[in-house]
């Protein structure tokens, strides 16, 4: 089964056995789909032509004899041209990515992570609370047994970037879009009880523990990564050496393109460290590619 998860910054693709649920297949590449999505509400010709490269690029590494789920979030939720430039991808490549609500996206998520925490950390992951920090929103979730409520929030690392520019526009705006989180936490936690286990999944976490690994952009194994455990300190630490250092090394370090975006991921991150008052979070790679692909096993 191969699950398709198509960004406001990246698309993720992999490929996984149903049967072991280890995978047989992965693919990533930065394409910028919400990139000047902003100024202009529309996806543009390059970040069109940047994706449809990219599934291209991807079938030469993953063999597509297998069904496809392939889902798209909030960038193309924004986007006035969404239908265009999903029969122009489907036309050129032969992928027909659906639109997926914030709820749906949550629920892939939280099952990526339920399965990527309990197979590192060997504990039950029945209930958490869950971040992923996108290109184009941000999804808060906590799951609760078989329960799973979310709260999407239009703070993503590529628009608020883009829409703010500067470090001081970025962080004030974090802080008080932040704030609309607390209602959200205030409710769900009194609702089913403050989890234990704090999680994330997406590109900031992700790099922030692959840094504390040692690992950059080039060397950066999801492996690894799954189940590594950040703290705050771990934020304050990154942020203060990654502000300090020229861009060219910052990018050889987060990826091209990714060198003030993941300044903007680091503030969001801390927030929400602040306002749901945890001391740790548990990290996975896993995410809504490989959420997509789970279901998907479960009704092929």
């Amino acid at each position: 089964m191969i699950g398709m998860d198509l960004g406001s910054n990246t698309i993720r693709i992999v490929k996984i056995d149903c049967k072991t649920k280890e995978k047989s297949g992965e693919f990533e590449k930065i394409v910028k789909t919400a990139d000047g999505l902003v100024e202009t509400k529309m996806i543009s010709n390059e970040a069109v032509e940047r994706i449809i490269n990219a599934i291209n690029e991807a079938k030469e590494k993953i063999d597509f004899d297998d069904k496809i789920k392939a889902v798209a979030t909030e960038a193309m939720r924004r986007a006035k041209n969404k239908d265009e430039v999903l029969k122009e991808i489907k036309e050129k490549t032969g992928i027909e990515f659906e639109i997926i609500s914030s709820d749906k996206e949550a629920y892939y998520d939280a099952l990526a992570v339920e399965e990527c925490i309990e197979k590192c950390d060997n504990i039950d992951a029945e209930n958490f609370l869950l971040v992923d920090i996108g290109g184009g929103s941000t999804e808060v979730i906590l799951k609760h047994k078989n329960d799973v409520v979310s709260e999407s929030y239009k703070m993503g690392i590529v628009t608020i970037t883009q829409k703010y520019k500067t470090p001081e526009g970025i962080k004030y705006a974090i802080k008080k879009e932040a704030s609309k989180i607390k209602s959200f936490l205030d409710f769900a936690f009194t609702k089913y009880k403050k989890p234990k286990i704090f999680s994330a999944s997406s590109g900031t976490p992700t790099t922030i523990a692959a840094l504390k690994l040692g690992m950059e952009y080039k060397t950066y194994n999801p492996k690894r990564v799954n189940g590594t455990v950040v703290t705050p300190e771990d934020l304050d630490y990154w942020l203060d050496k990654l502000m300090k250092m020229e861009m060219k090394k910052r990018e050889k370090l987060v990826g091209v393109g990714r060198g003030d975006l993941i300044l903007s991921g680091i503030y969001i991150f801390k927030e929400i460290f602040k306002l749901a008052k945890y001391n740790e979070c548990i990290v996975c790679d896993d995410g809504l590619r490989e959420g997509v692909a789970l279901e998907g096993c479960k009704i092929k």
